[in-house]
């Protein structure tokens, strides 16, 4: 895929782990700076993929110190960050039912100065928000193509061991804010389509 806004507004380009953490600080840290808040990410892919540490580079460019454990258990975990910006993170991957998000505070998420950054969206998906970006993580095999993701996670891990890449895809939902450019020299800022 070509690097830039397709026709169907979304965006793609593989990363390095270290570049994918570069990106998610500067996601938080634009969104913070510029006040485009809220922000709503739905971190979709298999195990593995790299939506924690997405998750963390965020809130940690959101103004996020100290320890930042899975919200795997606990299916919610809320940070202060910059400039009284409140960051939530979730994981829903062991949510039982899509309306059990309703106890977790679901229905003050994602309004105000908010950074929400969801785990498993797709087990709640009807529930999300409108304005959000959907953000597609997966495996880059040695030929640089997207593995397959219904592949087993041992055999999706030892081929990203191979590259150390991900295939990150976004894809903007309603009036979801801008995000910055991936880290990759000549990618402008990623805007609402018409506006480039």
């Amino acid at each position: 895929m070509t690097e830039g806004l397709d026709p169907g507004g979304t965006r793609s380009v593989s990363l390095s782990e270290p570049e994918l953490e570069a990106w998610g600080r500067a996601v938080g840290g634009s969104v913070v700076a510029g006040g485009s808040l809220p922000l709503v990410l739905a971190l979709r892919g298999p195990l593995g993929a790299g939506k924690s540490v997405l998750a963390r580079a965020v809130a940690r460019g959101a103004g996020v110190e100290g320890p930042m454990p899975s919200p795997t258990y606990n299916l919610l975990f809320s940070y202060g960050g910059d400039g009284g910006v409140r960051v939530h993170h979730l994981d829903l991957y062991r949510l039982d039912d899509p309306d059990d998000v309703w106890e977790l505070g679901w229905s003050e998420l994602g309004e105000g100065e908010q950074v929400v950054l969801i785990e498993w969206p797709e087990r709640a998906e009807s529930l999300l928000p409108r304005d959000r970006w959907d953000v597609y993580l997966d495996f880059v095999d040695d030929e640089g193509s997207e593995s397959a993701s219904s592949e087993s996670a041992s055999s999706e891990s030892a081929s990203s061991e191979s590259t150390g890449r991900r295939r990150l895809r976004l894809a903007r939902r309603g009036g979801a804010p801008d995000l910055p450019s991936f880290p990759r020299a000549g990618d402008g800022p990623m805007t609402r389509r018409g506006d480039q």
